[in-house]
């Protein structure tokens, strides 16, 4: 674009009444473009994809949609986020992928788009069809993760440039006291592994308490944790806070002994990056994927099996050490400081 002020609309889909990691990433680019001096603004497309047939309606919906211009004003740029909206029609077009359908790729299974089988299949080959189709519109494909860009080139043979960015007000992050609890802010939500979290903790020994906060993704979920705790006695040991606010959660790092975060498979991951901003040792899994950019084992954090004992195991090694968990947090806060993420970097990256 040469450099110069663009009218830039961001373009990303939103399920009514959810505002995560995703939405977060969409405001602050938005506020980013707007701090480089591009007339930018967001779009934000509903989407359902329950029941399944409905994503091939949304797919539809999207390149129906036509933001060449508005009120008579050329859109000189548009930056795609997630799935469907990626997939809208522009004559300049970069994306900024943050995650596919991910049932149709990574987590397909039979049966993962509905009883019939078939009519599921073909909903999955629909939506690979849309992404090897709409995604190489683009005049540049870029990933928010290694791990995303390894999906893209796994399952669709598209090639796309890693773009990092820091997490939401990373500025007010600050390094506090090591304390007696491990913290895992997240949503509820199965894919989170709070419940393998929680199982951990009865096989710490450490006296290291679990900090959960994050509104749930489902109540029966959140009722599935607290039954948990219940069962096995840890009201002592796991607390769950629920949604907080952000100086809450600020609070909560900078007091932590450590952070532990065990999702499946993640796309990226805030906590990681916030944890460390805080100078806090990370915990996660050999499949939690975008965690594993970040930590390694015994240098930025502690990489463990997706297995409660094994969990538990990390757990306990912050407790009885707190010198090991203070200087695997100084080495994360310094990699921060190193990898020097900044949202001016992303910017020029999406509008040159």
């Amino acid at each position: 674009m040469g450099g110069g002020v663009v009218r830039v609309l961001v373009v990303n889909t939103q399920a009514p009444f959810v505002h995560g990691g995703a939405e977060y990433h969409a405001d602050n680019l938005l506020a980013s473009l707007r701090d480089a001096g591009h007339e930018a603004d967001l779009v934000r497309i509903p989407f359902n994809w329950n029941p399944p047939r409905r994503i091939l309606d949304q797919i539809l919906a999207v390149r129906l949609l036509d933001i060449t211009e508005s009120f008579g004003q050329k859109v000189d740029l548009v930056i795609g986020l997630k799935f469907p909206a990626y997939c809208i029609k522009h004559p300049n077009k970069v994306l900024w992928i943050l995650h596919q359908h991910r049932l149709a790729y990574e987590q397909w299974k039979p049966g993962a788009m509905g009883e019939d089988v078939a009519f599921g299949n073909n909903i999955r080959e629909s939506i690979i069809r849309a992404d090897n189709t709409y995604i190489p519109e683009a005049k540049k494909v870029f990933a928010n993760s290694r791990t995303v860009a390894a999906r893209l080139k796994k399952f669709n043979g598209i090639d796309a440039e890693v773009l990092y960015h820091p997490p939401p007000h990373v500025d007010l992050l600050q390094p506090g006291a090591y304390g007696d609890y491990v913290f895992f802010p997240s949503r509820l939500a199965e894919i989170k592994r709070q419940h393998l979290a929680v199982e951990a903790m009865r096989h710490v020994k450490s006296g290291v308490r679990l900090v959960l906060a994050g509104p749930p993704e489902s109540e029966e979920y959140a009722a599935r944790l607290r039954s948990m705790i219940e069962t096995h006695r840890l009201e002592g040991q796991v607390e769950i806070l629920g949604r907080i606010t952000e100086e809450q959660k600020r609070a909560l790092y900078a007091g932590a002994l450590g952070v532990l975060y065990v999702p499946q498979d993640e796309d990226y991951g805030y906590v990681t990056l916030e944890g460390m901003h805080c100078a806090k040792a990370v915990i996660t899994c050999e499949d939690s994927a975008g965690p594993l950019e970040f930590v390694s084992d015994r240098e930025t954090g502690l990489v463990r099996p997706p297995d409660p004992k094994a969990v538990a195991d990390a757990v306990d090694t912050l407790g009885a050490d707190k010198a090991l968990a203070e200087r695997m947090g100084r080495q994360g806060f310094d990699l921060m400081r190193d990898l020097g993420m900044s949202w001016a970097h992303v910017v020029e990256s999406l509008t040159s």
